[in-house]
């Protein structure tokens, strides 16, 4: 009986992977923006700096081109792991060992193995949540036999069970030690000069149609930062169903949807027609927003210019230039609120910092900043961070500041402007007459989402879960 039930499985198993790769091999047709985006590294990954060094990381593309790191992508067919054929797989009373052919070898705990069974039983096959009540497996289990199989490595646990594992599957989870890891996007960075000549756009009707126009959409936003859609209508409709495309809107105390002009309805220095200076959205939510859409859809006057600048190159060039200025700013936590409407006061459930850090690989993943929301700031851990802080902030205002940073540009009905709220800041000229703007939010985690399904396909995303 186990053994039919093991030929059974092994028989699903390969038709679902022959399938995978097939997917695979047709994704990488279709979209080689995987290969610059998600590569895995044989290298263990680095501790997150506390507080970040001077030459703490800032994005993927500020990394030293002198770089060792060995990198190949995971859907190559090249990369497919393979168990060694010299080696045999050896099992003790705690933990299976098994060696590689590129010569390093996976030690896996029992329990652990248990608890991550892949089969429908443990697995619940649409939901991908897991069945197994994982506090009914006993902590001394043991397997009763295992056996290395072209699709896999088969255990049978005592009391029963069957499991299959796939090698890829095995490969990408080791963790003793970790075999493979996601490097960060390779983002490009940019002043003004090279993206005036070479602006991120897409088409509405690429948009609309089809996925693989998200992809490229979706993909052009991470890399860059922002992206225009070209030819969309004006409207307030056609914008809401173009932004909807990567996710649902987010919601806030603005509302849903914005359609808005500089009436001073919601008391924010957004609806007014004043100057703002380069600045990230919402600072006073615990998760700020993660993509932020704008449509001109009516201007009869002057100025009104929309600035961007790059964040992430604005960031780097202060840790080289004032190292001591970016640490600051990647340590003291600034208190904000949005208190203007009677009826809000928003704050963090903690003050952030301006600089946020991936608590694991130490890169720059999140610029929090808004002079103008800044609440006040009295809890010092020590009264000699008062001047260094104002020497820092001034050291970045200067930065932000520099023309060759700055991209200006008026926006044009047709051809609204998204971007990345965690990356690059955004401001606008002062303006006189009438000029209309709608939008939304939309947030981080939804908009990856979609990036990451686009681009590399769920059974993909689903065997790194």
């Amino acid at each position: 009986m186990a053994s039919r039930r093991a030929a059974a499985m092994a028989r699903s198993l390969s038709a679902g992977l022959a399938r995978r790769q097939r997917f695979c091999h047709h994704q990488q047709l279709q979209n080689p923006w995987r290969d610059a985006i998600r590569t895995i590294s044989t290298s263990p990954a680095q501790p997150a700096p506390n507080p970040p060094a001077s030459d703490a990381p800032v994005a993927a593309a500020a990394a030293s081109s002198s770089s060792k790191k060995r990198t190949f992508n995971v859907t190559k067919a090249d990369a497919q792991p393979a168990i060694s054929k010299h080696h045999k797989i050896t099992v003790d009373d705690k933990k299976i060992a098994l060696p590689w052919e590129e010569g390093k070898t996976s030690t896996f705990q029992h329990i652990w193995l248990r608890d991550h069974c892949q089969c429908s039983s443990c697995m619940h096959p649409q939901t991908k949540q897991r069945q197994l009540d994982t506090f009914s497996i006993p902590l001394n289990i043991r397997p009763s036999q295992v056996e290395p199989r072209d699709e896999g490595l088969y255990v049978e646990w005592w009391g029963g069970h069957e499991s299959l594992y796939p090698w890829h599957w095995l490969h990408r989870h080791s963790y003793a030690p970790r075999l493979e890891r996601y490097l960060s996007v390779q983002r490009k960075l940019w002043g003004s000069a090279e993206i005036t000549s070479d602006l991120p756009t897409v088409k509405y009707d690429d948009v609309m149609k089809s996925d693989a126009g998200v992809a490229e959409w979706t993909s052009k936003i991470e890399i860059y930062g922002f992206c225009f859609v070209d030819g969309v209508p004006v409207t307030p409709e056609a914008t809401q169903a173009v932004v909807e495309r990567i996710a649902h809107i987010r919601h806030t105390h603005y509302g849903g949807f914005w359609d808005f002009t500089a009436d001073l309805k919601m008391k924010d220095m957004a609806y007014t027609n004043l100057a703002l200076p380069a600045h990230t959205d919402t600072t006073y939510f615990t998760e700020p927003c993660g993509l932020q859409m704008f449509h001109l859809l009516e201007f009869d006057g002057t100025g009104g210019e929309s600035l961007l600048v790059d964040g992430f190159r604005a960031a780097r060039i202060l840790r080289d230039e004032k190292p001591e200025s970016f640490r600051t700013l990647s340590t003291v936590r600034i208190p904000t609120h949005a208190s203007g409407n009677e009826d809000v006061s928003i704050e963090p459930y903690t003050p952030f910092p301006v600089f946020n850090h991936h608590p694991v690989t130490g890169e720059l993943v999140q610029i929090r900043w808004n002079n103008e929301d800044r609440a006040t700031m009295d809890r010092w851990a020590d009264p000699e961070e008062v001047e260094k802080f104002y020497q820092a902030i001034f050291d970045w205002n200067e930065v932000l500041k520099r023309s060759d940073g700055e991209f200006w540009q008026q926006l044009q009905p047709g051809k609204p402007l998204i971007f990345d709220n965690w990356r690059v800041l955004h401001g606008r000229g002062a303006f006189t007459g009438h000029r209309r703007m709608c939008g939304a939010y939309i947030a981080r985690d939804d908009f990856h989402s979609r990036l990451r399904l686009t681009n590399y396909g769920r059974d993909e995303i689903l065997m790194g879960l």
